[in-house]
């Protein structure tokens, strides 16, 4: 296996490729952003609220007791 980090001879990206990249780059933020991160908002808050439900089932509520 050789190094080819030392190369010359590497041409860089032309800019069709770096704005298709760009492109791809804002479509995944984008799917990001609007689907993945608000599913995941609901899941932690159901699931926190599933938690605190699930305790006091078993805690009771919270309060002094006897009230």
């Amino acid at each position: 296996m050789s190094d080819t980090s030392n190369r010359h001879d590497a041409q860089p990206a032309p800019e069709a490729e770096l704005a298709t990249g760009r492109r791809a780059e804002l479509v995944v933020f984008a799917i990001i952003a609007a689907f993945i991160w608000p599913v995941v908002a609901v899941g932690v808050v159901g699931g926190y609220g599933f938690l605190v439900w699930a305790s006091q089932m078993i805690l009771g509520p919270p309060g002094p007791p006897g009230g």
